[in-house]
């Protein structure tokens, strides 16, 4: 009997699509989602807030922040640097302290030791060959106390004898403020304040916002989206599209609007929008692991 259907239970196969449909219904298992066009950050919205940036800035990286949410998440880093270093500086006092009354616990063990050896010099062969007959009669006995091996077996049910948890030990924080997307250092002085150039299309009832194509380029007024690869230039904080780079600006390393001369570290290239779950533009897929089955 052939197979018409999808849904066929004659087939001796387990088919895909019978698995597919049974690990969705069951729970079990990964599941992959293709992230549609709605859920992709336009590439002129801050990569915190995931809103229209009001007064965009960059990272040398190329990331986008409204200057408002970047410096909110700059200075909640530095206070929880700061709480945690203190923290860890309260830490290392408590174990200097206790590492001192040791230190003098111990001076102090070897300073009765030595008064009692002296005082009970003459006696100290006598002692020690009563010790040694003690020892052989209670080579045959088979307590689990001997040789002081209550210590090492601490009971559960006498609370004097209960094993006690040692709290965590921290480690030193990290000083330095770090970009939440490129994880590297972030410093509020590398910041480049960026200027779009806003489209003119002689709408003026419409507000920005609203508008699909919101931006061009400062140069060749070609339409900036997500699709476009753009870059900032350092100096005037104009925004251009690649395309611009490497076949006018790169030419000479002139700035076209100023007439000024450029390095490479002046032209900072905009990282395309992404989602909240995706690490970059290029991985639109959302995946989530699930329990599986074995045999």
């Amino acid at each position: 009997m052939t197979r018409h259907a999808k849904n066929c239970t004659a087939g001796a196969v387990y088919t895909y699509h019978e698995k597919k449909k049974d690990t969705s219904a069951s729970g079990y298992g990964s599941k992959n989602m293709r992230v549609g066009r709605d859920s992709i950050k336009e590439f002129d919205c801050c990569c915190l807030s995931l809103q229209p940036c009001n007064n965009p800035v960059v990272t040398p990286d190329g990331y986008l922040f409204d200057k408002e949410a970047i410096l909110e998440y700059i200075l909640h880093q530095k206070r929880t640097i700061a709480r945690k270093l203190k923290e860890y500086e309260k830490q290392t006092k408590k174990e200097e302290a206790e590492l001192q009354e040791l230190a003098k616990a111990e001076q102090e063990s070897q300073k009765n030791n030595f008064i009692q050896t002296e005082a009970t010099l003459p006696g100290k062969y006598i002692s020690q060959e009563k010790s040694a007959t003690a020892d052989d009669k209670d080579d045959s006995s088979i307590s689990n106390v001997k040789d002081d091996r209550a210590k090492k077996l601490p009971s559960f049910w006498i609370p004097t004898l209960t094993p006690s948890s040692t709290p965590t030990l921290l480690k030193k924080p990290d000083e330095k403020v770090r970009c939440p997307m490129s994880g590297k250092p972030l410093r509020l002085k590398d910041l480049i304040d960026v200027e779009f150039t806003p489209i003119k299309d002689g709408d003026p009832k419409t507000a920005l916002i609203s508008k699909q194509a919101r931006f061009v380029c400062a140069v060749t007024n070609d339409v900036l989206g997500n699709s476009v690869p753009a870059a900032v230039l350092r100096p005037t904080g104009k925004v251009v599209t690649m395309e611009c780079v490497e076949k006018i600006i790169r030419k000479d390393m002139i700035d076209p609007l100023t007439g000024k001369k450029l390095t490479e570290k002046d032209i900072v290239q905009l990282q395309k929008g992404s989602t909240g779950f995706s690490g970059s533009g290029h991985e639109l897929e959302a995946k989530i692991a699930g329990p599986s089955m074995q045999s």
